[in-house]
């Protein structure tokens, strides 16, 4: 991806969740310079990878395979693997309008993916085998806003604002905007991006970006390189 498209979706997702009420948070506007010169008070927030994050799986194709996200906060792996503690995330997302987010699934991560506004959120849910393994075949049971809700392999969930779904490790799950956008909500258990996002297909996770101009801001993808 070209670093002018990022900023020119930054620009886009900024203006669509303000028109939702969602205001980021006062790190979400820090220029590359600022997070250089602020760096080591910022720690928490270059460790947990939290902030701006655009993808395209690798594929070239932003507009029919890919996905907005922010990671707002985000807990810590060793508190998860003692009990206790920041055991937690939370993500905005922006699906777009048949904006395929591919087929995949998490190993430690459970979450709730939450329709905050916009369109309908298809979700297409499968199984796992019993070794983790995407099975064709599979079908499970989700939780719905409290209510169980059993799935046939393929099934699409069509989550209307307001509505979520509950997916635990082992879900396989694709998902868009079906008819307009979808702002998201994530809420989930520690979030490592790096090393449980377990896709079907051989894609990646984060985007190869063209430096043609200068960022507006980093993407945690940007962290490792420029800080």
């Amino acid at each position: 991806m070209k670093r002018s498209e990022i900023n020119a979706i930054m620009a886009e997702a900024e203006a669509f969740m303000a028109a939702f009420g969602f205001v980021l948070p006062p790190f979400a506007y820090w220029t590359p310079d600022d997070m250089l010169a602020r760096k080591d008070a910022a720690r928490a927030i270059i460790d947990g990878r939290m902030g701006w994050d655009i993808t395209d799986y690798g594929q070239g194709r932003y507009a029919e395979m890919g996905l907005f996200l922010f990671t707002l906060r985000n807990g810590r792996l060793a508190d998860l693997q003692r009990g206790g503690g920041m055991c937690y995330a939370e993500k905005l997302l922006i699906s777009k309008k048949n904006q395929l987010s591919p087929m995949h699934r998490h190993y430690l991560k459970a979450e709730d993916i939450i329709n905050r506004g916009g369109a309908t959120l298809a979700v297409e849910l499968y199984g796992s085998a019993p070794d983790g393994s995407f099975d064709g075949d599979a079908g499970g049971r989700v939780m719905c806003d409290g209510i169980a809700r059993d799935f046939a392999p393929g099934d699409v969930l069509r989550l209307a604002p307001g509505e979520s779904v509950t997916l635990m490790p082992g879900d396989w799950h694709a998902f868009w905007g079906e008819g307009g956008d979808v702002l998201i909500g994530e809420v989930s258990t520690v979030n490592d991006d790096e090393t449980d996002n377990w896709f079907r297909e051989p894609i990646g996770r984060f985007a190869a970006i063209e430096e043609d101009v200068a960022p507006t801001h980093l993407l945690v993808s940007d962290y490792a390189r420029w800080l």
